[in-house]
């Protein structure tokens, strides 16, 4: 346990409780160093003196409140002190209130209370008065030079004070655009309803805080010991081009979602809808639309006059049916005619056509 970091007493009533603050919380934060990218150095900070420019040190620092532009009052920690001796050295509870009536939009860090020197007696009277009347105490402390609302809950033996928000730093959520209960754009249908509770009724469990832990830290860590292990400690990972960036799906059907969530087979109308946002499968061996303009005049692939294995190149490819050989047979009848009216409209014969043809 690190040294306490704040030495004082609860005081209620004419109780005086004498405590030991302690951090509750160690933050598991990834520790990143900024480094200078042309050579890997780190970059540092320095406390310079903004008159001369010169790097102060911390022995050299004092605090002080500027009370008109460039002019300071320097306030020194005893001076903080003697200002109100009981706030910077009491946690006064001030009321008892029921913990449910205090929102989590208020508690903002945890700190742990240990029993002073002669005070485990009265400290045990107070956390079992706590867990008895199922209340939590409101109170007041000051941290280094700001006053806290504070609550004491007790958490298993120990009694937990846990700094609150002021109500004027908590935002109103009035001008976001939340739906209510009466929004018919978000209305809910019981079916929708039953099937949620069903979902988080399958998904109820035993709070467990030791089964869950930070993933993305474990991942970052493991990508620096791979980093670390191939030599790569130097190496800047660029964006990879043309990656795209992930977007969210539309909610189609909520039921649909539900029923997928809870193990079920969608509602065939929300497949439908889903296929709907999908690209449409590839046609099957689909022509060219030239192709197919003139599906009706391109006769079929005709053996090549060899001799040796025309008559094997048509056994092979198969016989087309009489119906098509008879259509085919029909069209080569028709095209003199053809041939004839177009020379007789243009007053040219038309050879380019014959030649395209014939390329086909």
């Amino acid at each position: 346990m690190p040294r306490s970091m704040w030495k004082g007493a609860i005081s209620f009533g004419l109780v005086h409780i004498p405590v030991d603050m302690y951090p509750a919380v160690d933050n598991k934060g990834l520790d990143l160093t900024m480094l200078d990218r042309r050579d890997f150095s780190p970059v540092g900070f320095k406390r310079y003196n903004k008159g001369n420019g010169k790097e102060v040190s911390w022995d050299d620092i004092v605090k002080g409140y500027e009370y008109t532009s460039g002019e300071y009052v320097v306030l020194s920690d005893e001076d903080l002190r003697r200002a109100n001796p009981e706030a910077t050295q009491t946690i006064d509870i001030l009321a008892f209130v029921d913990a449910e009536d205090v929102s989590l939009l208020y508690f903002e860090q945890p700190y742990y209370l240990a029993p002073g020197k002669g005070g485990d007696k009265v400290y045990a009277l107070l956390r079992e008065t706590l867990r008895k009347a199922g209340k939590i105490g409101i109170a007041r402390v000051v941290i280094r030079v700001k006053q806290h609302l504070a609550a004491l809950v007790c958490v298993g033996d120990t009694i937990v004070m846990n700094t609150l928000r002021y109500a004027d730093e908590i935002r109103d959520a009035g001008d976001l655009k939340i739906p209510t209960a009466d929004d018919k754009k978000a209305a809910i249908t019981d079916k929708e309803l039953k099937m949620a509770m069903a979902l988080v009724q399958g998904m109820a469990e035993d709070w467990d805080p030791e089964q869950y832990h930070d993933t993305y830290r474990e991942d970052v860590m493991a990508l620096i010991e791979k980093k670390v292990k191939a030599h790569q400690t130097k190496t800047i990972t660029m964006p990879e081009p043309g990656e795209a960036k992930r977007e969210t799906g539309k909610v189609i059907d909520l039921v649909s979602l539900l029923q997928a969530s809870l193990g079920k087979k969608p509602a065939k109308a929300a497949a439908d809808d889903d296929d709907d946002d999908d690209d449409p499968p590839p046609s099957k061996k689909r022509r060219p639309a030239a192709d197919e303009d003139n599906e009706e005049e391109a006769p079929p692939p005709r053996a090549r006059k060899t001799a040796a294995h025309g008559t094997d190149r048509v056994a092979a490819s198969g016989a087309a049916p009489k119906r098509a050989a008879s259509k085919t047979a029909a069209k080569t009848a028709a095209k003199p005619a053809a041939k004839k009216t177009a020379a007789k409209s243009t007053g040219a014969p038309s050879t380019a056509a014959p030649r395209r043809r014939k390329a086909a």
